[in-house]
């Protein structure tokens, strides 16, 4: 499954080949809670077909409402105010959620409001050469002149927040997020599974044929070669995440130390506290490796939630692998190593669960 925007922009690029109206709405300003982030974006056909979104669903209800001809019974009058039809000319600001009724209406949370740029009929040109580059693995800001639609791409090097300075609106575009597993143990399968579902292209590296011939996961890439080859084949960058869950050094160690000097924005290795020590003495060891040079070596993996089984292991992983992904810094007590050490006899601490209540 690829990223959001991507499929937005193919479905966008696909109706407006086949010469239908199509709008795209961005997120560009929100006041208080909001259901989707500043940049979010989501794409309207004439048909009432839509793909993305920008709220809970009843903002997309009320676009679709204005803007689909799916809405307007044949032969009957056009109701005042509503056109029922995708406009041509320049983009139009639209607010929602700024009295309370509209925020209950709307669906958005107690205080919510957000603005959306509609923009009407996008060219096909610039929308070939976006989706083109991000098919490519290239990150892209699309400029939209405010004034008249009109639309310039500027190659980018790292994502940039959103910009709209009444003249402008830039916003950034991705490739996939990219997530290499070591190991295609059943563990792999869930995590993989809850991967494609979150947007990555996910590739399982292992060169255990009994271990890749039971593969039962659509849509991943397998690759038989050395882990440590293959992490160096990735062109691994800042978007890709390796993780390493064979539990064998000899598959793991090298993989690991390939992807720390790397730009990947999440590196860690399955396995237990123990495990994980005994893993950074042996490259300190063995490899020439220092603390601060594994520092960014994630293990245990995951945040803590009690988890035993592989499903659980593998939602308490993507739980961690989002959160880096999103910039957001996990409190202490979520981190397995803390976590447990606070639940040890004697560490003084009640083992609270995470909903809130004591459990001792």
């Amino acid at each position: 499954m690829e990223n959001l925007d991507l499929t937005v922009l193919r479905n966008l690029l696909q109706w407006r080949r086949a010469g239908q109206k199509a709008l795209l709405a961005t997120v560009v300003r929100t006041w208080g809670s909001s259901p989707r982030p500043v940049g979010s974006i989501m794409a309207l056909c004439e048909s009432g077909a839509v793909v993305g979104s920008v709220s809970g669903g009843c903002i997309e209800d009320d676009l679709i409402y204005r803007y689909s001809r799916a809405n307007t019974p044949q032969g009957s009058a056009a109701i005042e105010g509503i056109s029922h039809d995708i406009p041509s000319g320049p983009p139009e600001r639209v607010t929602y959620g700024v009295t309370a009724d509209e925020a209950h209406r709307f669906g958005l949370p107690c205080g919510g409001t957000l603005e959306l740029l509609l923009e009407f009929n996008p060219e096909v040109a610039p929308l070939e050469t976006l989706v083109q580059t991000l098919t490519d693995g290239h990150m892209m800001e699309r400029h939209t002149a405010i004034a008249t639609g009109e639309v310039k791409l500027v190659p980018a090097s790292k994502p940039q927040a959103l910009s709209d300075d009444g003249t402008t609106l830039r916003n950034s575009f991705g490739p996939e997020y990219r997530m290499l597993l070591i190991g295609a143990g059943q563990l792999t399968e869930y995590l993989a599974t809850m991967a494609l579902f979150c947007g990555f292209a996910v590739t399982v590296c292992d060169p255990r044929e009994e271990y890749r011939g039971n593969w039962q996961v659509a849509g991943v890439k397998l690759d038989a070669g050395m882990p440590d080859d293959v992490v160096t084949a990735f062109n691994v960058d800042r978007r890709t995440c390796v993780i390493a869950l064979t539990h064998d050094p000899k598959l793991d160690d090298l993989a690991l130390l390939e992807a720390l000097g790397s730009e990947a924005f999440y590196v860690g290795a399955i396995g237990s506290r123990r495990n994980n020590e005994a893993r950074r003495a042996r490259m300190i060891e063995h490899f020439d490796q220092t603390e601060d040079s594994l520092a960014a070596m994630r293990g245990p993996i995951g945040i803590y939630i009690g988890s035993k089984t592989p499903p659980e292991i593998a939602v308490s992983v993507m739980a961690e692998v989002l959160a880096l992904k999103n910039a957001v810094p996990l409190p202490r007590d979520m981190q397995v190593g803390p976590a447990k050490e606070q639940l040890q006899p004697g560490s003084g601490t009640a083992a609270v669960c995470f909903s809130g209540q004591r459990t001792a």
